[in-house]
């Protein structure tokens, strides 16, 4: 293999690779050295990717020292940053019988825990410090998420009704007993961020009649304010009541009134049950 030599005036003599600087062999897996993701294969939100690949064709120097700087990111189908790139350098010297060595990039990536469906992708991108070349991938993967529409305006979404705690369906119907609890989960979306990606969102249920009249109201409102690296999506609220043994049977309302201070908004949502 014939190699050129380069004549760098601020450092010793060095060996460009007669092919182009590259990264190689990406592998996305579900466990640190593991086999790479099939195809078709979805992550899931709150889980931890592992990510590796190797640099080829990098320079060396006359005594076999390589400086590789590179970063490896991760992007929402939207090209928001899911976490904070992670940057480092590789500065190593190859002996003699290495000299097909390709060096390791490997890093972590932690999956925002509301993140949304979608074609994601890790973007990694390598400098040869000796050579002066660059070089930058895409590797795509996919996430599977909970479906929260979004909404220019602070709403709530996937209002459900409960016969228990830990229901995984909703209720076909919001008919109830007296003597029952009551069980409701909803999604708050819409709110605005502010710096840092803060949100200050508080919310309040309320049981109504038809004509609006409150029977009763939560003493204290839920309240989620926070910052994150991502922008959190959606706030997940919940809401119970136990319908005393008194409850006359009737048509009633559950009303959860939204506040987002960051964004100045208000939402009402109103949502119809029936005690028998």
């Amino acid at each position: 293999m014939r190699l050129l030599l380069l004549v760098s005036l601020a450092g010793p003599l060095a060996f460009a690779a007669t092919e182009p600087l590259a990264i190689v062999q990406p592998v996305i897996s579900q466990m640190e050295e593991g086999a790479a993701s099939p195809a078709g294969f979805y992550y899931t939100p709150g889980e931890v990717l592992f990510f590796s690949c190797r640099v080829a064709h990098y320079a060396k120097t006359a005594d076999l020292k390589v400086s590789i700087a590179y970063s490896v990111e991760a992007f929402d189908p939207k090209g928001v940053e899911l976490t904070e790139p992670y940057k480092n350098q590789i500065n190593d010297e190859i002996a003699l019988e290495d000299k097909d060595w390709m060096p390791k990039i490997q890093t972590q990536v932690m999956i925002p825990p509301l993140a949304g469906s979608g074609n994601y992708k890790i973007v990694v991108k390598a400098e040869d410090l000796l050579a002066k070349t660059t070089v930058q991938i895409e590797v795509p993967f996919e996430i599977r998420g909970r479906v929260v529409e979004p909404s220019d305006k602070v709403t709530v979404r996937n209002f459900h009704f409960y016969h228990d705690e830990e229901g995984k369906q909703p209720a076909e119907k919001a008919v109830y007993h007296a003597g029952q609890t009551m069980w409701t989960r909803f999604d708050v979306t819409g709110y605005q961020y502010g710096t840092g990606n803060k949100i200050d969102v508080s919310w309040v249920a309320s049981i109504m009649l038809p004509d609006g009249k409150v029977l009763w109201t939560k003493p204290e409102p839920a309240t989620e304010a926070s910052q994150s690296f991502y922008p959190k999506r959606y706030i997940s609220g919940e809401f119970s009541i136990n319908l005393q043994a008194g409850v006359k049977p009737g048509s009633y309302i559950v009303a959860v009134q939204v506040k987002d201070a960051v964004g100045n908004q208000t939402y009402e949502s109103r949502q119809p049950f029936t005690v028998e």
